[in-house]
């Protein structure tokens, strides 16, 4: 058996901290070596859904730093128009946060500013029955804790799409395209809280001019960890090598 091959979608500038330290993440917490896995700029390659499929076994989509899918930046509709065609295909896919917002608006929904339901730090997430249902998230259980960092959200559950988790602040969590293996989450599963208190602190004079520095630390005192939700990548991975006969 070959190993499995990834490709990682991002859309990060490259002064971007979080850019590298992204890419080592979803390696470490997929349990799969650096180099499967292949970064693939959304900035600056060209995006078909051709071009990001070829020679991977499955794509990854995590965060955006500066960048939000309602952006209109003349690479934002070719993304998300690559997300609904890698849908399309039934192509093997885990997507958190800004890549669950282009998955929901691919698929039809509505992805619209929020910063009353933003999350930002640990939250707990809920299973649906159908998430408890799932062969991937029912091996979680039903409460569990999960890093968050956004602010926009998805307004209602993307066509064709199984409801799979929520949180008190924001509905939509995760989701499951029919029943492919396209996997996508509000949270993220390549965070723990180690990581997550990190790029706290890298963007803290930016939390401190929304929250205010009182709030701001409070946050980054409740920051915890979140090991059911970083379980889920290395999850994936096995159900997709046991899909493809691979290791």
């Amino acid at each position: 058996m070959s190993a499995l091959q990834f490709r990682l979608l991002q859309a990060r500038d490259t002064t971007d901290s979080a850019r590298e330290e992204e890419h080592v993440a979803f390696a470490d917490f997929l349990g799969s070596p650096l180099e499967s896995v292949h970064a693939f700029d959304l900035l600056t390659e060209e995006i078909t859904v051709e071009r990001v499929m070829e020679g991977v076994d499955a794509i990854l989509v995590g965060g955006s730093g500066a960048y939000g899918v309602t952006d209109t930046v003349p690479w934002m509709k070719r993304y998300i128009d690559c997300l609904g065609g890698l849908a399309e295909h039934r192509f093997p896919m885990f997507a958190s946060c800004f890549g669950f917002q282009g998955l929901a608006m691919a698929l039809g929904a509505t992805v619209r500013p929020d910063p009353d339901g933003a999350e930002v730090g640990t939250y707990e997430i809920s299973l649906t029955p159908e998430g408890k249902a799932d062969p991937l998230f029912g091996t979680l259980p039903e409460q569990f804790m999960a890093q968050q960092g956004h602010k926009d959200r998805a307004l209602e559950l993307p066509a064709g799409c199984q409801w799979l988790a929520r949180s008190s602040r924001c509905p939509y969590q995760a989701i499951r395209y029919e029943d492919s293996l396209i996997y996508a989450t509000q949270f993220h599963p390549e965070l723990d809280g180690a990581a997550q208190s990190s790029r706290f602190r890298n963007y803290f004079d930016l939390y401190k001019g929304v929250y205010g520095e009182v709030r701001a630390r409070e946050i980054l005192d409740e920051i915890c960890p979140s090991p059911e939700a970083n379980g889920l990548l290395r999850s994936f991975r096995s159900v997709l090598a046991d899909h493809l006969g691979k290791d």
